[in-house]
């Protein structure tokens, strides 16, 4: 697996700029979303590294991705959560599905913070409407 990593620390504001300048004159395409993301990442300080989607990681790569321990990510490795494979006695994991899987958290994330924001709308709505009637 061949990954390639970008300090943003590292990277010119000039070369940025030469860069996104650069995807602004592309068609639009998954390459010129891909270079003008990537041009923006690294503006607001973030690292990057650039894998094949097919790449396959080690549960140790991936909890580490994922922000969680070993443990935890086993028990979602155990029940399906999250696919794998099994290569000898070791596991591998699709990077594509890491990927899916936390595109998948996220909206779940959201759609609960909406579901909590929600009853203390209707409950700020309700009281402001019996303060009103006073």
């Amino acid at each position: 697996m061949t990954v390639f990593e970008v300090s943003a620390v590292n990277v010119p504001i000039e070369q940025l700029g030469a860069l996104r300048q650069f995807a602004g004159t592309l068609e639009q395409s998954q390459l010129r979303d891909l270079l003008l993301g990537l041009t923006s990442h690294v503006e607001h300080g973030s690292d990057v590294a650039l894998l094949e989607a097919d790449a396959e990681l080690t549960p140790s790569q991936v909890a580490s991705r994922l922000k969680m321990s070993r443990t935890h990510l086993y028990k979602l490795l155990d029940n399906g959560s999250l696919p794998s494979h099994r290569v000898g006695r070791d596991r591998r994991i699709r990077f594509s599905d890491v990927v899916e899987f936390e595109r998948q958290r996220q909206l779940d994330r959201h759609e609960l913070a909406e579901r909590l924001a929600s009853p203390r709308k209707t409950r700020t709505r309700a009281i402001d409407e019996l303060l009103l009637e006073d």
